[in-house]
């Protein structure tokens, strides 16, 4: 089994696109290489460790001659298969099992899967839709509501306009009032010239 033929293993046995399994494992591909190129080891439980080990200078023997021989520091990657992994490769009754088409992975069941997820992404599409519609039916309603109260100018209120009137009234009232007192004031009074009236003179007798 290649890398593409492991893709569409996968995306048949879990039903999903092959090109989103293709960028899972692409990236799960990537993470490994970099934390391992980093000397940190990558344990993925039930299947594998990845590692690398730096080995040192050491001494051993040409298995030719039988000489010693000095061995340089070197470094390298290693694999180690988990337990639980060894187990179930070594007892094929212990394996998961795969649905039929999933390997050899059967094009009709790529086919069969992808319509599904079509029908399926429908009435999710219709709902995304109705909402956005939705939404853009209460802004322009707003914005209308909003044009609307730009335009319509604001009504006095009616209530002050009597309170006015009695307030100007009272006004001109005490304008009148002030000058008919100046007026007043600045009228000399006339006074009128009192009568004298004859003294009656008592006949002597």
């Amino acid at each position: 089994m290649n890398r593409r033929e492991l893709i569409r293993a996968v995306a048949a046995h879990t039903a999903q696109d092959v090109k989103v399994v293709e960028s899972v494992v692409a990236g799960a591909t990537d993470v490994i290489t970099a934390v391992v190129a980093k000397g940190e080891a990558v344990t993925v439980q039930g299947f594998a460790k990845f590692a690398k080990v730096e080995r040192a200078a050491r001494m051993g023997r040409n298995p030719r001659t039988g000489e010693q021989i000095r061995i340089k520091a070197s470094k390298r990657v290693r694999v180690s298969p988990m337990k639980a992994f060894k187990d179930m490769v070594m007892s094929p009754g212990q394996a998961p099992r795969l649905d039929r088409g999933v390997w050899p992975t059967n094009p009709d069941l790529l086919t069969k899967q992808a319509a599904a997820r079509k029908e399926a992404a429908r009435p999710a599409a219709r709902a995304t839709a109705g909402t956005a519609t939705g939404t853009r039916t209460a802004a322009k309603k707003t914005a209308a509501t909003k044009a609307t109260a730009k335009r319509t100018p604001a009504k006095k209120s009616t209530a002050t306009r009597p309170a006015a009137k009695k307030t100007a009234a009272k006004k001109s009232v005490a304008k009148k009032t002030t000058a008919t007192k100046a007026t007043a004031k600045r009228t000399p009074d006339k006074r009128t010239p009192a009568k004298r009236t004859p003294a009656k003179r008592t006949a002597r007798r």
